[in-house]
């Protein structure tokens, strides 16, 4: 890689300024946008044959198996080699082909949805790059979605073919008259009994075929298609740069989810500027964890995949994830901001905030690699390490070279934090599903916080003026709304060309909806967002969302939802507070309650408990230098989390405001009501 110099990470194209917006920004070490590294590779299966060059007869896909299905126990990882994936590729695709022509009679060979619901697992890739091979496309289900969405997306999209994990053909069979098209489910996990049934009582396997046969439709298992493929192998259809990969329905915070359609060439050159970015090799161990329905996991396999290396799935529960990682230890981690914030709570409270000598010696090493760290000195220290941090870093196996954390902001004080902790590589990307994945992202060896870096080599930004809001591109460091146009940029929104038109405009630059910043270094900075804004009713601009980032940082709070509109001053907000740090608080700060020994949900509703998080919650915003309307001046406590299945969080995590709005109106009409009443006292002295 040419030498980095990270007080300019981006370079401004000569002569593209305009009125009303920057001149366009690129990636100040790759300058040329890239579509691919290679001329050879093309498409999603071109990905997978350039590992299988390098590392043929090395371990591809891995899992842990069951050893004591009574506890559930799981072994080490046991290994499919790249051939042999290969074989399974080409085995299931034959399989898949014969079975769409010859049984549920479609004469198409090609450009054919087929659906995949399950965590991750190898069957996952399998199916995957089985549909590459073949010129058909994913449609990917997240594991974790209700079932109007599942029906939502089988129908907009529609889904014949559903390839799921066991656990959720029952879900598919309930609903199936509701989803006209589904015609056949392909179970990941067998569905023939190992032991046959006894005289007169009929098999598992035996009812739930019955029963998708009474429900017209046809069920069978992934062993058996690879069996008939492997009998009747199909040449492989290998579809063009432009064709669909798959259709990734993105998880809105308002409405149903728009699918986002994605080519060979997008995941090409995502794939393609990642390596440049991130580097990868044969020698690379990656965790699969984060969900495949969600385009940062899809792009981080996939980098795993292209150069040989290692992809090792997680055992299926977060709860169990550490074990996987330590099992595993990978040499490249990608994550997301709630979980590492989990982690910092944890490490600070096992160092820094730990009594006596070892909280004393943490906090010397934590200071002295901070003042490195922040003079460019890097995030090792030869000292301190040894007698501090590699203890730290075997939470994440001890091999990570790497750690990318995108998704959502991160707090810079987690970040660095993490950095000297992990002694690694931590880095920050930015992306969406309709840049897939890959639209910014830090460079090697970046050792400040608190913004995004350079864009990709796959795509350029520019900044475009939102006057409404005051940020111009004239500013002293130009802000605006950022845009992105490369190959990564995505094909527009499956049958709706009228959000297409709103998303990308006529020259391919699409309007992320985020604003940004440039600054002295050249860096990216997201400071506010367009579309999640709203007036407080002495006219005052709030972003909720970068508010709630701020406390979010502080290891109290497990979830927030901040609220306010145009007819209140002031902001409130409802605080879901983590159980530990909850108790650990009370110990400290009010030991008369904690004595009380009250229930999790009985403490979320004492009044001085409430008081005591929206102290900390001040002390948070103070530090980070929020402006005084900024401040949430009241707070609910809920010890029911948002979840999913309560609709109040999309499938990524992020707080679905509408609908937080409607199920907690009573307790934010109380909470105002309460602080008119702590108001009209001042009034009545005037």
């Amino acid at each position: 890689m040419p030498s980095i110099n990270l007080e300019k990470q981006t370079i401004e194209l000569p002569g593209t300024r305009r009125s009303g917006q920057t001149g366009v920004y690129r990636n100040a070490v790759h300058t040329e946008l890239t579509q691919s590294f290679s001329p050879k590779v093309k498409t999603m299966y071109d990905l997978f044959k350039n590992g299988l060059r390098i590392s043929r007869d090395r371990p591809c896909l891995g899992h842990r198996p069951i050893v004591n299905p009574k506890t559930g126990q799981r072994g080490n990882y046991v290994w499919q080699t790249y051939r042999e994936v290969n074989h399974r590729v080409t085995n299931f695709g034959s399989g898949l082909l014969d079975m769409i022509n010859n049984t549920l009679n479609n004469p198409r060979t090609q450009n054919i949805p087929i659906g995949i619901w399950s965590v991750n697992r190898p069957e996952w890739a399998i199916a995957d790059l089985a549909c590459a091979a073949y010129s058909l496309y994913t449609v990917a289900l997240y594991d974790t979605l209700g079932p109007d969405t599942v029906e939502y997306v089988i129908n907009h999209a529609e889904i014949e073919t559903v390839i799921c994990s066991a656990d959720h053909i029952a879900d598919l069979l309930q609903q199936r008259h509701k989803l006209p098209n589904l015609k056949l489910i392909i179970s990941m996990d067998t569905i023939e009994d190992e032991v046959p049934a006894g005289a007169g009582v009929a098999s598992k396997s035996a009812i739930i075929k019955a029963w998708a046969a009474e429900k017209q439709v046809l069920l069978v298992d992934m062993k058996s298609i690879e069996a008939a493929g492997k009998k009747n192998r199909r040449p492989h259809n290998y579809p063009q740069p432009s064709d669909l990969s798959c259709l990734m329905y993105t998880s809105g915070t308002t409405g149903m989810p728009k699918g986002a359609m994605l080519s060979h060439a997008n995941f090409v050159s995502a794939v393609s500027g990642s390596w440049k970015m991130l580097g990868g090799d044969e020698n690379d161990v990656s965790i699969s964890y984060l969900p495949l329905a969600h385009i940062f996991g899809r792009i981080t396999d996939m980098l795993a995949l292209c150069f040989g290396g290692r992809l090792g799935y997680f055992s299926g529960d977060m709860n169990t994830l550490v074990d996987d990682i330590q099992v595993l230890k990978p040499t490249v981690f990608a994550t997301v901001p709630r979980l590492l914030n989990r982690i910092y709570a944890k490490l600070v409270q096992s160092t820094i905030d730990a009594p006596g000598a070892t909280g004393a010696l943490s906090r010397r090493a934590v200071a002295t690699k901070l003042a490195n760290l922040e003079q460019g000195k890097g995030y090792t220290h030869a000292f301190w390490d040894r007698l501090v941090f590699n203890k730290v870093k075997q939470a994440l196996g001890g091999n990570v070279r790497v750690m990318v954390t995108g998704s959502a902001p991160i707090g810079k004080d987690v970040m660095q934090f993490l950095r000297i902790a992990f002694c690694c590589d931590v880095r920050e990307g930015y992306g969406a599903t309709e840049t897939t994945a890959a639209t910014a992202v830090h460079f090697e060896n970046e050792y400040q916080a608190g913004h995004l870096g350079t864009p990709f080599s796959c795509n350029e930004i520019k900044l475009i003026d939102v006057p409404e809001m005051e940020y111009l591109s004239t500013d002293p460091y130009p802000r605006g709304e950022i845009c992105v146009r490369g190959p990564n940029v995505f094909q527009g929104y499956y049958k709706d060309e009228e959000k297409t038109r709103e998303a990308i405009d006529e020259e391919g630059w699409f309007h992320t909806g985020d604003i940004g910043m440039i600054n002295e270094r050249g860096c990216i900075v997201i400071i506010d967002r367009k579309k999640n804004i709203f007036k407080l009713a002495q006219g005052e601009y709030i972003a909720p969302e970068k508010i709630e980032n701020v406390y979010a940082k502080d290891p109290i709070v497990a979830q927030i939802y901040l609220h306010g509109d145009s007819l209140q001053s002031a902001l409130v907000a409802i605080v879901v507070p983590d159980p530990d740090v909850l108790q650990a608080m009370l110990r400290a700060k009010l030991p008369h309650i904690a004595a009380k020994k009250l229930s999790y949900a009985e403490l979320c509703r004492e009044p001085e408990v409430a008081k005591m998080v929206l102290d900390q919650l001040t002390k948070v915003g103070k530090k980070a230098a929020l402006r005084g309307f900024e401040f949430a001046k009241a707070i609910y406590l809920e010890s029911e989390p948002f979840s999913i299945e309560n609709e109040l969080l999309t499938p990524t995590f992020k707080v679905k405001r509408p609908q937080a709005k409607k199920y907690y109106a009573n307790h934010i009409e109380n909470m105002y009501k309460a602080l008119e009443s702590q108001v009209e006292p001042e009034k009545a002295k005037l």
